[in-house]
């Protein structure tokens, strides 16, 4: 361990303390934060808590960035935050306004957070594109009869082979590249939108490709 008074390693104390706070830096650089975005934020708690205003702790709920879960948040008392705003659920130790959070399904959200849905799932969508294009590069096969292309609404087995053959050909490099290059797919990022709602309103579905999964 470095030290800071020109100890063990014979370095004198700025530089060890110089080599400290680099070290600190790198390791808070390296923390693998997961975010989610607001869909609504309720200030005084939901209207079905019976207990004193003072009492009830702000909450609110949220999408996950990475797998599309949602989520019941409740925030630091002093949460400066909005419908839209980006925010750390974990780790623990990197969250700023965050006390808590729980996993909610589709219908135990607000009606407030159902509206804002959808334009979350395109924001997140739009602000990483090659990850999503990406998934029309590595799309593999579900069974014999079955690829994850298929689930796409409107993709059927014509439209699949076509993706699959150009895609041999190199990688697709964005939407828009997907657009020029496969003859019949119109506007892939909505598809993927369709599907991923799709996926959030329907717990029961048999295939999710894009909703509880770690990318």
């Amino acid at each position: 361990m470095t030290t800071t008074d020109g100890g063990s390693d014979g370095n004198p104390p700025e530089a060890a303390s110089d080599d400290a706070d680099a070290n600190e830096a790198t390791e808070s650089e390296a923390v693998d934060r997961r975010y989610a975005v607001i869909l609504d934020y309720l200030q005084h708690g939901r209207a079905d808590d019976d207990r004193p205003r003072h009492r009830k702790s702000p909450l609110g709920y949220a999408l996950g960035e990475r797998d599309f879960r949602l989520f019941e948040v409740t925030f630091a008392e002093d949460a400066d935050v909005s419908i839209g705003d980006r925010v750390v659920i974990g780790p623990t130790g990197a969250r700023d306004v965050v006390d808590g959070f729980k996993e909610v399904g589709y219908d135990d959200v607000s009606n407030t957070a159902n509206a804002e849905l959808e334009y979350a799932v395109e924001e997140i969508i739009d602000t990483d594109e090659k990850r999503f294009v990406d998934f029309y590069n590595d799309a593999q096969p579900i069974t014999l009869r079955l690829h994850q292309l298929n689930l796409l609404p409107g993709i059927g087995k014509k439209l699949r082979n076509n993706i699959l053959d150009q895609r041999k050909r190199g990688p697709f490099e964005s939407f828009e590249d997907l657009e020029d290059r496969i003859s019949g797919l119109h506007n892939p990022r909505e598809v993927l939108v369709e599907r991923i709602m799709e996926e959030l309103r329907d717990d029961d579905l048999k295939y999710k490709t894009f909703v509880g999964r770690e990318s």
